[in-house]
């Protein structure tokens, strides 16, 4: 469907896959299930943050009451703010693209 796609269409189509394999039937995650997700398929953005005070309070909002639900549009706010402040995020803005 996304032949034709931009890279940033592309980009988000694979977050919404990976999020709707692991969502249940009513399309959400359990803040459980969240931050294994989020650790387990976003790692390297998560890497050395772990000091961070705003991303102490992401982790700690996953593990209050962990058997909540989150829908597909708070996770996408979760993976967009955890790229903001990761250090990976500097790194890519170093690297020159060539086209």
């Amino acid at each position: 469907a996304l032949r034709k796609g931009s890279d940033l269409e592309k980009a988000f189509a694979t977050a919404a896959l990976v999020y709707n394999s692991y969502a249940d039937p009513e399309s959400k995650l359990s803040k459980a299930e969240t931050k294994s997700l989020l650790q387990s398929q976003f790692g390297h953005f998560m890497q050395g943050q772990e000091n961070k005070p705003k991303y102490q309070e992401i982790i700690s909002s996953l593990d209050e009451e962990s058997e909540n639900k989150i829908n597909f549009e708070d996770f996408l706010i979760l993976l967009v703010s955890l790229t903001l402040m990761s250090d990976l995020l500097q790194e890519i803005k170093n690297v020159k693209t060539t086209k």
